[in-house]
């Protein structure tokens, strides 16, 4: 764990950006494709999490990201080679692109200042879209990785970030996968490795200085 100072450094704007993983309604939505994995993100306070972290950004200045996977209903371009990919095509919830599958979902609001990134492919958010490029063109040095799942999307992304040389960022109760106790693991074993893992109190309590500040000027 980073010390608070080394921490506010690391999450400054501008510099930061949040980064939103498949916080869609057809991944941890109601009607969700994966209602263990929704269900998990809801219980365990993650979504909760990420929904305020997107609103402290908006407050402090903090450039959103939102990542969606979807498909076409014909299926063009999309991956099969993978029994990841084989096994979605066949469940009852699509993320048909232009339904509310992929859209953002609640409590997560979704500013006009916000970008919003969809992929027809692959299993990263970041490689293969239009992600890096547009962290490059935001200036951005610090990635705050954030949402679903922990299984696969979440270290695709970190991973993904750290190649590319930005500086990653975890805060480790924004995030889930299932079964629930695979994503402490994965995080002490894997990520831990990689990137700066904290607590959404933690980055709030950083992007809130520069609210104060703004607020006595």
């Amino acid at each position: 764990m980073p010390s608070p100072e080394q921490l506010a450094q690391q999450l400054a704007a501008p510099g930061t950006v949040l980064l939103t993983v498949e916080c869609q309604q057809g991944v941890v939505g109601p009607d969700s494709a994966l209602p263990e994995l929704a269900a998990q993100a809801r219980s365990s306070g993650a979504l909760h999490n990420v929904a305020r972290l997107v609103a402290s950004a908006h407050e402090a200045g903090v450039q959103v990201i939102h990542a969606l996977a979807e498909r076409r209903p014909d299926g063009r371009g999309a991956n099969r080679n993978a029994r990841l990919f084989r096994a979605a095509g066949r469940l009852p919830v699509q993320q048909h692109t232009g339904t509310s599958a992929v859209r953002v979902a609640p409590p997560i609001e979704v500013a006009d200042e916000d970008l919003v990134v969809r992929r027809l492919h692959g299993l990263s958010p970041i490689a293969g879209t239009d992600v890096d490029a547009l962290l490059r063109n935001l200036g951005c040095r610090t990635l705050v990785v954030t949402g679903v799942s922990a299984n696969v999307a979440i270290p695709n992304a970190v991973f993904d970030a750290v190649n590319l040389g930005y500086t990653a960022v975890v805060p480790a109760d924004a995030i889930a996968g299932v079964p629930a106790e695979y994503t402490p693991a994965m995080i002490r074993n894997t990520l831990a490795l990689v990137a700066t893992v904290t607590a959404t109190e933690d980055v709030l309590a950083c992007w809130k200085g520069p609210r104060q500040a703004a607020s006595r000027a």
